[in-house]
């Protein structure tokens, strides 16, 4: 997947972003992308019209969109919503800022997942260790795992789904002793990369203040740019929420930038989304992807 990052307008803090998600990303909610706004976009991003045709094409290739005109005249139109992937779970995120909020304190109890699946189920066995790796859990030993968030039903439905309940084995403790570790936020600094994902939302937190800086403090930018910032943007918001493990806020070193990250994050999405413009174009799929993401905490 080629991609490309510009530094000539503000240093050295615009993220990476693949061609392919700068496609994505300007499907608009009648499924259009227009060329000519997709290549000024793409030339804000530091990304040359020939990565940017040669990107249309594959996707065009593969099926995921069909094409009408030709150059900065063309319409693209999605045959499915591949935007879907440019915004991390809603439930997710919504999960993150309610502990923000002091809404989802930690009652103490670990909880722990072991199986042992043959390997010749190993198919199954990966799907299952990736699915809790993405709720956060922790490996432990081989085949066991922990997390200090109640997901317990969560696993035990893909683990039904993919055959392999029967291997799974569960319980929950307020006394978890690694070695010699029993102090909780020890325990969590042991199991997770927590330096590593505290950089990511430092990244975040510099990027997103620097562009809630220019949209309250100068004039109001074009729509390109606009556009531009919202890219980088879900860019950046994904590559720090991803592989974060939601850690209760006792768990978590002070201070710990998830939570200032975030909320420069979600100033920042509301005001590059705006009021919608009567008889403007339709709005990106990619607005009302975290405006449902960004929901009330407290629903």
């Amino acid at each position: 997947m080629t991609s490309a990052s510009a530094h000539a307008d503000s240093g050295d803090d615009r993220p990476e972003i693949p061609t392919r998600l700068v496609v994505q990303a300007l499907v608009r909610e009648d499924g259009a992308v227009h060329a000519g706004e997709l290549y000024t976009v793409a030339g804000l991003l530091g990304m040359s019209d020939q990565q940017i045709r040669l990107c249309v094409k594959r996707l065009v290739a593969e099926g995921r969109f069909t094409q009408e005109g030709r150059g900065r005249k063309a319409t693209l139109h999605a045959v499915a919503d591949v935007s879907g992937s440019l915004a991390p779970d809603a439930a997710y995120v919504r999960h993150a800022y309610r502990q923000d909020a002091g809404l989802a304190p930690w009652d103490g109890t670990w909880h722990l997942f072991a199986f042992a699946i043959p390997e010749s189920r190993r198919t199954a066995r990966d799907t299952l260790r990736e699915h809790m790796l993405h709720l956060g859990a922790a490996p432990v030993h081989s085949g066991l795992y922990v997390t200090a968030n109640p997901v317990a039903e969560l696993v035990e439905a893909r683990a039904g789904q993919l055959g392999v309940l029967a291997t799974l084995t569960r319980l929950s403790t307020t006394d978890l002793r690694i070695g010699g570790l029993t102090d909780p936020g020890a325990l969590a600094a042991a199991l997770w990369p927590l330096t590593e994902i505290a950089q990511r939302y430092e990244d975040l937190a510099a990027f997103a203040g620097a562009r809630l800086a220019r949209l309250t403090e100068g004039p109001e930018p074009p729509d390109a740019e606009r556009l531009t910032m919202a890219i980088e943007l879900a860019a950046l918001f994904t590559e720090a929420m991803e592989p974060d493990p939601l850690l209760p806020p006792q768990l978590l070193p002070e201070p710990w930038p998830g939570k200032d990250a975030r909320r420069l994050a979600a100033d920042c999405w509301r005001h590059l989304r705006g009021p919608r413009r009567a008889g403007g174009a339709p709005a990106l799929r990619l607005f009302a992807l975290y405006a449902d993401a960004l929901g009330p905490a407290d629903g």
